[in-house]
């Protein structure tokens, strides 16, 4: 070992004062203070040495490596004062500007949907009905034409609540509005326009799908309507909602236990980022009899038509929303498009 403990200290503290970032600081003081660092090989060596020699030297060396740590720790608080005054710098705010505007908030973009979707049918003669989010399993499922076995009754879809009805039914977070439509024509004769928007819970999360979400539903009864009548009054809906008569829309056979026939609605827009392609809107059909019986009405008399759709699913095709989720994450980057 030719090199004396000072010309060590002396070198640590060259080394240190040249190390313009903490990574390199750290590789100095590896040189140094490091497993094979030129004081931990010094502190070796005193492993041959007697006791008496070791005691002395060993003071000596640690004296040193004490020097070199302070060295190392001003060092480093130098580089965080740097780093510090940098970030403060390109941070810094001219006080002198004139101030911002502070931005008002407004409605969610679900209950713009929503509110939109009420005046459309208010304005052609449709009232609006509210109804428990708890229900029975009568209105949510048997009423609605569908038998004790329907997937719609397992665990898996459906969240049931820690109560029971009358008939010993657990009680259940309402999976659609329709519930709604039973009770409104149970409490109303003649002539039926109504519907039904509201909260709807469903086992169901991914990008188009939410445990918690919105629904409207419209039951129209009347004497001499028919599907012609269903596809004119949920045509001239659609050309409102989304402003533009350039669309196409197709009602397409599907299956619903509660309608029958039963028709899928969709749309083809003519121009935007969605146009030319086939895209689902709703769910309609005619009133299935058996639940024309469970409105308390003779389905030999009276005919209905029935139509719903999810208030998410519009408002993400009206302002071009890809992932459902965003409604509720509460991002501000999201909701300014909203606001501005």
């Amino acid at each position: 070992m030719t090199e004396s403990l000072d010309d060590i200290v002396a070198q640590a503290e060259r080394a240190f004062a040249q190390s313009a970032t903490a990574p390199d600081l750290e590789n100095a003081k590896a040189r140094f203070l490091g497993k094979q660092g030129a004081i931990t090989e010094r502190m070796k060596a005193l492993a041959t040495v007697d006791v008496e020699v070791k005691k002395q030297q060993g003071a000596v060396i640690n004296a040193a490596k004490q020097a070199i740590e302070a060295a190392l720790a001003a060092r480093r608080s130098a580089l965080a004062e740097a780093e510090l005054n940098e970030r403060l710098a390109a941070q810094r705010l001219d006080v002198t500007l004139p101030g911002r505007v502070a931005h008002r908030g407004g409605l969610h973009p679900v209950t713009q949907t929503w509110m939109r979707i009420e005046e459309i049918f208010a304005s052609i003669g449709f009232d609006v009905a509210d109804g428990p989010e708890i229900e029975t399993d009568w209105y949510s499922f048997t009423a609605l034409n569908n038998p004790e076995n329907h997937p719609a009754r397992s665990m898996q879809d459906t969240f049931y609540v820690d109560a029971r009805d009358s008939d010993g039914r657990l009680l259940c977070l309402r999976p659609h509005t329709s519930p709604m439509q039973v009770r409104y024509a149970q409490q109303h004769r003649g002539a039926i326009r109504v519907i039904c928007p509201g909260k709807t819970y469903r086992v169901d999360s991914d990008a188009t799908h939410s445990p918690m979400f919105h629904q409207f539903e419209g039951l129209w009864m009347e004497e001499g309507i028919s599907l012609a009548d269903l596809k004119s009054v949920f045509t001239q809906f659609l050309v409102q909602y989304f402003e533009t008569d350039r669309l196409n829309v197709r009602f397409r056979p599907s299956y619903f236990p509660f309608t029958e026939p039963s028709a899928e609605v969709d749309v083809m827009f003519a121009e935007g980022a969605l146009a030319g392609r086939w895209l689902e809107v709703a769910g309609s059909g005619q009133v299935h009899p058996q639940v024309v019986r469970n409105f308390g009405l003779d389905p030999e008399k009276t005919v209905g038509f029935a139509f719903g759709s999810g208030i998410e699913r519009l408002a993400m095709l009206r302002h071009g929303v890809s992932d459902l989720r965003l409604f509720y994450e509460n991002d501000l980057r999201f909701f300014f498009f909203f606001f501005r």
